[in-house]
Order: structure tokens, then sequence, then C-alpha cells
């Protein structure tokens, strides 16, 4: 009997496929089925490339495989194929590019599915009881009742927790009798609801040409970019093309930068639509985002919201992606796969062939130059929706102010008759803790992190008796501030600078009677919290709002109508050539939470720095004017969007070692001969300690993408062969978003 072979993708650091022997005993896997095999001292399960009856490994070198997981493929064709895709262009290790894909559950050999499904479904009281009996008093109940109605066939956990209804409140209504449990094998594929729980709002022109657009493109590729100011209505847009997908059986994904925006995202689709929304991002449990993407899987769930890694949740009948503030860094992947999901959003689409939508108040300069070349189609929506005009923007001169806790006078007498009003004020500080510095008030020494070239951040307790903590934001270290000045003993140590936590203190003391929420990383720790801060808001009258970015993304604050930005001058004078970009699109965001709704909106600007040019371009002609003016200059610098860049990336305990590494890998690589491409480096990095290693950057440049992936080619396999590599950590970051 010819002895056949296993080609397999393992989740190996390996750029390499891995043989092995096919026993007699168990069943040949499918092509994209997971594999049970030995790899040294441990198992791992891998992916299926290939069946072969040839090797070129010596038998005696081979293992055996243990056994086979799947009678199908774990991915879609086209999911398989992006995998591979994706491995070659960001040249990273198959194995753990369909690692990222798959939930963790999967990687641990759970079966692909579910051996049977708990569904809550209203019992025969449930469905005749009086929605205005006893139960009126018990509002998380009524709510959760009157979903379960709408799903007659019954609802699985996960989803009913991504619509915010829990086991404590299912349980109440199970000892009521008007909910039960039941046990299904879920069939293979399922249909999704298409129903609407409320009709659609209207639409100005422009959100109808765009509504039109993309609903003439179902069912072949069109990338759209969706450029409209903020507050114009760009997620009825993405509602209204979503029932057209619903309408013809399909399903939607639409992809959300953050956890933050998640939250409401699914709310104002459930609001909308009957379909079941699977929910995938990293503030569910395993258990629950594998029960989500086998909803999407089988096609019962209709529409999926999701974060960066929810790219790669398959669907049955795959209709239309959306990628809701496609210009936010946080589609990137900092750290091992460094894939960018809005671009293999767009690869996917054109996998499936199924249209793309791109939305954005401040679209990326990488979308605008695909726009305006015509590789997209570009829709706009220039006017705010329900009437609401554009807030007026003015600068505060801080120069020869006095400022008290990083607040003028001007700053603070403004906020006060905004609250007097009943509306609310958002104040923007992109510093989460209590204060940047620490610093010796006689001899001038500040604290520094020791294993970061950083300042740790002062931070209020956590918990009541515990004192201030120093907490780098980079490496994670936590220490007790020194009592005394290490460099010159004296004892007068003081915080500089501006915090939420230190603008949080201040707010509470000057409006004392003002409901006050602060929102950033450190006040949305616990589950639900962020979702209960956004209640909270929306629930009061004047309210001080006070946050970083997380208030900055996509939210919708109607009696928001002063907005506050404490401290722009940092990002006006960034080292990286984006950062002109990134603060302008900051800015811009942030200034659209101000007057959403009737009333104007008004966004106050703190600087040094009121003749700043990006200042006045923002505030006298829009990000669009800003946008066109960046792009020429990129042009004429070859920088992306007009030129391509690779970021090859390596650290070390030692200060020389990365920087003699890279040396080594830029003389391979001028060697190779590839025309066309410029080399930077290499230099230590901005930072160029953190977390105990130095680091150093190797910057690779080309007008063309062709001659930089055919020099990656070739170089990342002779990198791998270097006697060196084995004492760095190195890593090569194409289309990099952040140079530091």
């Amino acid at each position: 009997m010819t002895r056949r072979y296993l080609q397999l993708a393992l989740p190996s650091p390996l750029r390499q496929t891995f043989d092995y022997i096919l026993p007699a005993k168990i069943d040949p896997p499918p092509v994209g089925g997971r594999v049970r095999v030995p790899f040294g001292r441990q198992e791992l399960i891998g992916i299926c490339l290939g069946i072969s009856e040839h090797t070129t490994v010596p038998d005696a070198k081979l293992k055996a495989a243990i056994e086979t997981l799947d009678s199908e493929p774990v991915l879609p064709d086209s999911l398989f194929t992006l995998c591979r895709w994706a491995a070659e262009y960001y040249q990273h290790p198959l194995g753990e590019v369909f690692d990222t894909a798959l939930p963790v559950l999967l990687r641990q050999g759970e079966g692909l599915a579910a051996p049977g499904e708990i569904r809550w479904r209203p019992t025969r009281l449930g469905e005749l009881y009086p929605l205005d009996g006893s139960i009126k008093r018990a509002h998380k109940q009524l709510a959760a009742l009157m979903t379960l109605r709408e799903y007659p066939e019954g609802m699985i956990v996960p989803l009913l927790s991504g619509l915010g209804i829990e086991r404590p409140t299912l349980l109440a209504l199970e000892k009521k009798q008007l909910v039960e449990r039941i046990s299904l094998a879920p069939p293979a594929a399922e249909k999704a609801l298409t129903g609407l729980r409320e009709p659609p709002l209207s639409l100005n022109p422009e959100q109808k040409t765009a509504v039109d657009d993309v609903s003439v493109s179902l069912g072949r590729f069109q990338p759209f970019l969706l450029f409209g100011v903020t507050g114009s209505g760009k997620t009825e847009v993405y509602l209204q093309a979503i029932a057209a997908v619903l309408a013809r059986g399909e399903q939607a994904l639409v992809l959300v930068p953050e956890i933050g925006l998640a939250p409401q995202t699914v709310a104002r689709f459930h609001a909308r639509f009957q379909t079941e929304i699977a929910v995938l991002h990293s503030g569910r449990n395993e258990r629950e985002r594998l029960d989500a993407w086998r909803a999407a899987r089988s096609g019962r769930a209709g529409i999926v919201i999701g974060t960066r890694s929810a790219v790669f949740t398959p669907l049955a009948r795959p209709g239309l992606i959306i990628v809701d503030e496609e210009h936010d860094l946080s589609f990137k992947q900092q750290d091992g796969f460094r894939y960018n999901a809005r671009d293999l959003a767009v690869r996917r689409a054109q996998l499936e062939n199924t249209p793309v939508l791109l939305g954005s108040a401040t679209p990326s300069l990488e979308s605008l130059a695909n726009a305006r070349s015509q590789r997209y189609r570009l829709l706009t929506l220039k006017q705010r929706a329900a009437g609401a005009g554009e807030p007026l923007f003015k600068l505060i001169d801080l120069r020869h102010q006095p400022l008290r806790e990083g607040f003028s006078e001007p700053l603070i007498n403004i906020m006060s008759r905004t609250l007097e009003r009943g509306e609310q004020v958002l104040v923007f500080i992109n510093r989460r803790g209590f204060a940047p510095v620490l610093l010796c008030h006689d001899c001038g020494w500040q604290a520094h992190c020791k294993r970061c070239d950083a300042r740790p951040t002062l931070h209020r307790p956590a918990f009541p008796g515990q004192g201030m903590r120093l907490h780098c934001h980079h490496c994670g270290t936590e220490s007790a501030p020194p009592v005394q000045c290490p460099s010159c003993g004296s004892t007068d140590l003081r915080p500089v600078g501006i915090g939420t936590e230190r603008a949080d203190d201040l707010l509470r003391q000057r409006f004392p009677k003002t409901p006050l929420f602060r929102v950033d990383r450190d006040s949305t720790r616990r589950k639900d919290a962020l979702a209960t801060l956004y209640h909270d808001i929306h629930a009061a009258d004047a309210a001080i709002l006070v946050g970083t970015q997380m208030l900055a993304k996509g939210h919708h604050f109607p009696n928001v109508t002063l907005v506050a930005l404490l401290d722009i001058d940092g990002g006006l004078f960034g080292a990286d050539f984006r950062a002109p970009e990134h603060m302008a699109q900051l800015i811009v965001q942030v200034a659209g939470r101000a007057g959403r709704a009737e009333k104007p909106g008004l966004v106050l600007l703190q600087t040094h720095q009121p003749e700043h040019p990006l200042l006045h371009e923002l505030i006298s002609t829009g990000y669009a004017a800003f946008a066109e003016r960046a792009l020429e200059e990129r042009r004429q610098l070859a920088f992306p969007p007009a030129g391509f860049l690779v970021l090859i990336r390596a650290e070390a305990t030692r200060a020389e070692t990365p920087t003699e590494f890279l040396e080594a890998v830029a003389g391979i690589a001028t060697g190779l001969g590839i025309a066309d491409v410029q080399y930077w480096g290499p230099v230590p990095a901005p930072m160029e300690k953190r977390a105990g290693r130095f680091r150093a950057h190797l910057l690779l440049q080309a007008t063309r993408r062709a001659p930089l992936h055919e020099l990656l080619a070739l170089l990342v396999p002779r990198i791998e062969s270097l006697p060196a590599a084995r004492r760095v950590r190195w890593s090569v970051d194409v289309d990099p978003q952040e140079l530091g």
C-alpha cells in the first residue's frame, strides 16, 4: 500500500510547512481540516494543506499524525485563500495566521459543530403572559421576555448576552415559568431572520444616494469609501444597506475599531433588525466567542459585529462587509501577526465577490488616495443628519494665562454657562491617570521607569487604603512613588501635568452638584462598565464627561454641546510622518461629539501654539482640505500612500545587539540587488529601551509595492538563517502604521 503524507501548517514561529505520515488507521483529513500531531515534546493542532504520496523528507525523520479532527474544512475556501495570501503578504508563518483566524477553543481541539446547544425560549405561558402584569416592575425581565417572544425557536446564551440579557434574568423568568431551556442539535446551515423591528429613518438625498449605490452593487465586488462628516448619519446608511443584504438572504459583517463601540452598535442594530447578531471581541469569554462564530458560520446570525480579528469570521452567505471608522489605528495589529483588518476586509470582499463599505469622517490618506484613483467609489455626506449644524471652533491662547490643573478661566466660565442651560460638556485629555510626571521641585529630578525610556504615570489608589502608584503604560511596571528625591533627598515631590483622574478631581470640586463621568481604560475595566456609563450619560441632563480617545470614536451624545480639548500641543510636533494626519483625525473626531442634535455645538481648543497652520487649516477649511495638502506632501516625499514601507524591528537585552543584527540584515538586502528600494537605518527606535530590552529599526522604502515584496521573499529566509537571529527578537512589519 502506498504511503501518504500530510502537509500541515502548524502554529509555530517557523516560516515553513511540516510533513507527517498519514497512518492507515485514521481518516484522511480534508484540505482545510484540523489534524492533531506530535511536535517535539508536545502535541499541536495544524491545518491540512494537502495530501501527497511524495515527500522530500526521509521517512525516518517523519512522525505519524495522531488524529483527524474534522470531516470538512474549518474555514470556507475564501477565508482559506485569504489566510494564505495574508501569510505571504505580511511575511508571517502560515500556521500562526490560521491560529489567529480560529477561536481559541477550536485551536484546542473542540468539535467544529456544537454537539447540542442550550437555547432559551418562551413557554406557552410566556407567550400569552400580559406584558402589563407584575413583571412590569422588573424591566430587565420584561425586555428579555419581549425579545425571546420574537424567537420562538429559542436563542443561545451568547447571542442573548450580546443583547445585554444575562443569566440571572433568564433564571428569574424560568422560575416564573415564563421561559424554558431546551437542548437542540444545530443544523449545518440555517437561515437568518430578515424582518425589521422598527421602520428605517428618512434619508436625505446624500444618504439615499449612498444606500442606493451600495444596494445596486450587492452580489459583486465593489469597494466604497463613505466620507461623511461627524453626525452625518453614516450608521443609518449602514443599517439600510444591511436591510437590503438581509432581504437577499445574505449576511453582513461589521467591523468596529474597539470593543467600546460594540455595545452601542449592537444595541442600535438590535433595535432595527429581528435577525440574530453574533458579537465577537476580546470582552467576551472563549465559549461565547465560539458560539457566536458557529452562529455566523451556520448562517443563523444575519449580522456579525466584531473588532479586528472578526475579519476572519466565516459567513455561510456573505453579502456585505462594513468597516466603521476605517482610519482607526486599532485595525492594525501591532505585534505578532501584524495585519491590517481594514485591508484584509477589502481583500476578503474581493475573494467573496461582495461590496465592502469603509466609513469615516476622517478617512485615512490611503483610502482617500484609492478613491482619487477610482479604485474605491467615493460616497460623500457633507451635511449633518436631522438638521444639526457644524460645531463652531475657537482657540484659547494659553500663553500668559493662569491655569488651574490644566484649565483656563475662559474654559471654566464657558463650561459653567453650558451646564446652567442643562447641557453636557465633554472634556478630552489624551492621558489617563493623575499626572504624567512626578517632579522634584528642588532639583528637577523626574521619575523614570527602570525598564523603559519613559516616565511612569502617577495614578490614584485603585482601592481604599492604597497610596498613589507610579505605573508605566509601556511595560506595565508599577511601584510606590519615592518619599524623598533619589537625587537630592528633598521631600518636595510634585505631580506635574494633568491626566483624566486629576481633571476629575478638579471638576468635582468646581462643579460639586453636577454628575461627572470619567471614561478611560481604568474606569471601564469591569465587564459592562462601559455600557453602564453610556446609559447613565444618556439618562443625565447637565453633566460633565471626562475621557481619553475612548470618548472620541463614533459615540452619539445628543446633549453634548461643548467639547474642550485641554492640551493638543503634544500631537502637533510628533516625529512620525503620520503625526499630523493622526492629530487632525483626533481633533475632528473629538469635535464631532458636539452639537449632534438640534442644539448648536462649540469646540474649544486650548493651545500654546495658536498660530500653528494645522489648527487654522482644520478650523477654516476642514479635514478634506487638510487631506489634499497632506497627500501632496506625501507624494513629494514618496511616503504612503505615494510609496510603500516595510519596517524591520529587532530587540535584545544588550544595547548594541539589535543594531549589529540589522546592519547584517541591511548588508544581505543590498547584496540581493533589488532595484528601487531605499534603506533607512538601522537606527535606535524612538523609545530605544522598552520593557528591559533595547530596540532598533531598519526601514525599507519603495515607490512601487512589487520590488519590496520581491526583496522580502528573498530576504526573510536569509534572516532566519543568520546566527544572530537567535540572539534577538525580530519582526517584519509590512505597511507599518506607527514607527515607534
